[in-house]
């Protein structure tokens, strides 16, 4: 038996008149808010929880500085993806990036434009890249490539590259083209600029990307000014 009983039973029963009266105040909206108090409480030792177990995580001080974390991470993912800018294929582009430099220019002159030989150009841009057959030969001065193709593929390769043998001339390549039955053969011979080994290694395409001409032909074919090669 306990030594003191009284005492124990008198502390029991305080607490039970104390709880009583609470929940008497609390349900007849008693005075000072004692339920808006006792809610408050509650509800800040339970944000003080969950801050302890979120604080490291978030970074931050309770739940709701988590969460703002977790909201700016997904605002900064969104900001970084930001608009696309790739038209998706490259001729398109290249159109696109045309149209809107004479849609820039107030002195174009829209009678003259012509966007669908820039477009045929780039067609033949694509079959010369990825559809003609290219066979190099290697002589003593220089390197032979014979170029052949059918149908659409042959008109692009006789269009473009006696065209692109002009403007290799004209920054200091020796070269020239042959127009055969089947395509056309280029010729190019070794100098000190151009060695040898750089034209076998440059090889058919890395001679027909040879200059910085394309572009501004680009521009002034779609103006009507540059006839398609």
């Amino acid at each position: 038996m306990s030594k003191f009983p009284w005492k124990t039973t008198l502390a029991v029963s305080a607490l039970l008149a104390a709880t009583a009266y609470a929940f008497a105040q609390m349900s007849s909206g008693g005075p000072m808010g004692m339920h808006d108090d006792m809610m408050n409480q509650m509800h800040s030792q339970m944000m003080q929880g969950e801050g302890g177990r979120h604080g490291g995580m978030s970074g931050g001080t309770g739940m709701h500085g988590g969460m703002g974390g977790h909201s700016g991470m997904h605002g900064q993912q969104s900001g970084a993806l930001g608009t696309p800018t790739m038209p998706g294929q490259d001729a398109f582009g290249a159109i696109q990036e045309v149209v809107q430099i004479l849609q820039s220019d107030p002195k174009t002159d829209w009678s003259k434009v012509n966007i669908d030989a820039l477009r045929q150009h780039l067609i033949d841009m694509n079959e010369v890249t990825l559809h003609a057959a290219a066979t190099q030969r290697t002589f003593d001065s220089g390197i032979e490539i014979t170029v052949t193709g059918e149908g659409r593929i042959l008109d692009a390769i006789k269009r473009m590259v006696p065209a692109h043998v002009s403007e290799l001339r004209e920054i200091g390549w020796n070269a020239n083209s042959d127009e055969l039955p089947n395509g056309i053969k280029l010729t190019l011979f070794a100098s000190e600029a151009q060695p040898l080994t750089k034209l076998k290694a440059l090889g058919f395409m890395g001679i027909m990307v040879q200059g910085g001409h394309h572009q501004q032909h680009h521009l002034l074919m779609a103006m009507g000014q540059f006839a398609m090669h």
